[in-house]
């Protein structure tokens, strides 16, 4: 079964990286739950000695998202922080990263609380400032991490732009395109040198799995991540792998629905009276609505607003009846949750307060149900 030279988004999802089983022509990677190999004879084998270093429900996985995400190599890992922090192996003591200021709390604590016991620097700016990247560059600076749309205040970093500050520095640029996922932006074809994700989320769609991938380009770093992946042992399970294979199949299915009612739920939340401000990309109002026009397709199923007093979103969020309150993000059940207190606890009250991050603030990520029953369940918790 061989794929297209010009193959289209959907029919790469459901097809690269996996072809039928060759002893029993199963239309579905099997999980090869194993933890070693039989070999033919000493120094013989089928390409796969150790389940570690290689699983062939793995190996279709990461073929199939590097497809996806229209690079070189993929690499899965148990978690999207083992993911961040295998990329963070690329760098050496005294090297300097300059990160986007709203990152993910994990991302942040990783960052600070851990890898500056090793002598590596952060700067953390604001990447949808142009200039503010560029002002944030050293002689030492080694890689730009880049968060668009930021989580949860929706911002948004010019990829091809922030691509071109970085290479001409001799710096490259990783980009967690999580919130967003492969359908709604590809960071690669923008110049990025390296994407990761928490698979957990959009990629693997259902809730029922817990992973992380990087994808790279560059040959030197797609050595490095094969070998920190094999040395580290941080991989991601068989069972998790045939997870999130089953999840990219309906990546494009499910994406479109999230974009309609993530723009459906922003558009009501926008007009209610006692919604202070509605952070979506795909709102005329978002300061960043050109860029999001030009590099996504579609905005999205994520959103935050803010209701003006924590009092209030404490109401909002122990009201609803539909919608989980939960931490993640990205399955197709809509999720609700108190950035501030949830996914953002690690981050200093300072710090989020510094980049719009309220104790009044809501983040909703919006499943594919229909719309009018989220649209339903709002009201009733907003009134």
């Amino acid at each position: 079964m061989k794929l297209p030279d010009a193959a289209h988004f959907s029919t790469i999802c459901i097809h690269a990286g996996q072809e039928p089983d060759p002893s029993t022509g199963a239309i579905i990677t099997p999980l090869f739950q194993t933890s070693t190999y039989v070999q033919d004879e000493l120094g013989r084998h089928k390409g796969y000695e150790y389940a570690r270093t290689q699983n062939p429900t793995r190996f279709a996985l990461e073929k199939n998202i590097a497809a996806i995400e229209n690079g070189k190599a993929g690499f899965a890992f148990a978690s999207g922080m083992a993911a961040i922090g295998a990329v963070a192996t690329l760098l050496k003591s005294g090297d300097h990263v300059v990160v986007t200021a709203n990152t993910y709390g994990g991302t942040f604590r990783l960052f600070d609380k851990v890898l500056t016991r090793y002598q590596l620097e952060f700067s953390y700016v604001d990447t949808s400032e142009p200039g503010l990247i560029e002002q944030a560059i050293r002689p030492n600076t080694k890689l730009l991490f880049v968060e668009t749309p930021t989580n949860p205040v929706m911002k948004l970093t010019d990829l091809r732009r922030a691509a071109e500050i970085a290479h001409a520095r001799d710096v490259k640029m990783v980009v967690d395109n999580t919130f967003a996922s492969p359908y709604v932006q590809r960071p690669l074809d923008f110049g990025a040198d390296i994407v990761v994700h928490s698979t957990t989320k959009y990629l693997n769609g259902h809730s029922d799995s817990i992973g992380g991938i990087v994808v790279a380009v560059h040959n030197d770093d797609i050595e490095w991540l094969r070998f920190i992946q094999n040395t580290e042992g941080a991989i991601l399970s068989p069972m998790d792998s045939w997870l999130v294979l089953r999840g990219t199949k309906t990546l494009a299915v499910r994406m479109a629905q999230h974009n309609r009612n993530g723009l459906a739920l922003a558009e009501f939340l926008a007009g209610h009276q006692k919604v202070r401000d509605v952070m979506y990309p795909g709102l005329p109002s978002h300061p960043q609505y050109e860029l999001a026009k030009r590099q996504m397709n579609g905005f999205g199923g994520m959103l935050s607003f803010d209701v003006g007093n924590f009092e209030g979103a404490r109401r909002v969020l122990n009201r609803v009846r539909l919608m989980a309150l939960a931490e993640s993000l990205g399955g197709v059940e809509t999720l609700i949750g108190h950035p501030a207190s949830m996914t953002h606890a690690s981050v200093p009250p300072e710090r989020r307060a510094a980049i719009g991050l309220t104790d009044s603030l809501i983040r909703i990520s919006v499943g594919i149900e229909d719309a009018e029953d989220l649209i339903a369940d709002l009201k009733q918790a907003l009134d």
